[in-house]
């Protein structure tokens, strides 16, 4: 949780004093983290990456653009609290279509999560910018379709490592686009550590962890990131945190708890079972 918490405060620090540009952040952190699983599959297993498909590919870039793109908008606290809350609706979203149906406190959940939104985007001279928002929102989106594609992998590091190396080809395109100020070597330095460090190495230790914690603990630890990205923004970035924005903060993470941390009470609707 902590690599997680990392990349939104690595991101933030290189962007938001234009330390690089978005562009070439993505493309950096992608390629860094290409090179770090793939090491890791090679040591582990004495194989290349595998199993990955160019649609996850083109979702994982998009949410590393978009990711990039908004950060340099918004700040890293109020950035994971938006990652955090599209990722999980996405997902809850995705089940619903399905043919799942939430029971009644999972509806509760939803709209206390809802209404923080509304309350922490609302305008305002707290409210965060709005493109900054509708991008971190859809980097979220993006996110939330990468895991549900790749939920079903009998190999999950490798095949988030094939899914990184075929990313690196758009990062290198998007990288070209004339939308960077600058790009430092300190900017640098952030965005390769954000991939090798933050993304890659965070990965690997993330899918060796969860066999042993389950779903539902799992969900209980995804909510600690916004609250450690937080934190760390505070301490590290010297970001200050409006009051309006720690109360919307907090109904999102309390709506999006009871949404999601019982998966298993969802009610299939019948019929749609095959």
């Amino acid at each position: 949780m902590l690599g997680f918490a990392a990349n939104s405060l690595l991101c933030r620090a290189a962007l938001g004093p234009h330390l690089v540009g978005p562009a070439a952040f993505t493309a950096l952190r992608l390629a860094a983290g290409a090179l770090v699983l793939a090491l890791l599959v090679a040591l582990r297993r004495g194989t290349r990456p595998r199993g990955g498909s160019w649609a996850s590919a083109a979702a994982l870039f998009a949410y590393a653009a978009a990711f990039s793109l908004a950060y340099v908008r918004i700040p890293a606290g109020v950035g994971a609290l938006l990652l955090f809350l599209a990722v999980q609706a996405s997902m809850l979203a995705w089940a619903i279509r399905r043919g799942e149906r939430p029971t009644g406190r999972q509806w509760v959940g939803i709209a206390v999560a809802l209404v923080g939104f509304f309350v922490m985007t609302a305008p305002g001279a707290r409210s965060p910018d709005t493109v900054g928002a509708v991008l971190m929102v859809a980097a979220g989106v993006a996110w939330g379709i990468y895991s549900l594609r790749g939920r079903s992998g009998a190999d999950p590091l490798a095949t988030t490592a094939d899914n990184f190396v075929r990313s690196v080809p758009m990062g290198a395109v998007f990288a070209l686009a004339p939308i960077d100020p600058a790009l430092t070597s300190a900017g640098a330095t952030l965005a390769v550590t954000s991939g090798a460090v933050a993304s890659g190495l965070g990965y690997a230790l993330w899918y060796a962890a969860l066999p042993a914690l389950g779903m539902t603990r799992a969900a209980v630890v995804q909510l600690s990131v916004p609250v450690l990205a937080a934190a760390g923004a505070a301490a590290f970035l010297h970001e200050r945190l409006a009051p309006r924005i720690v109360l919307a903060g907090g109904a999102i993470l309390i709506g999006v708890a009871l949404a999601t941390l019982r998966p298993s009470a969802f009610v299939r609707r019948r019929g749609t079972e095959r």
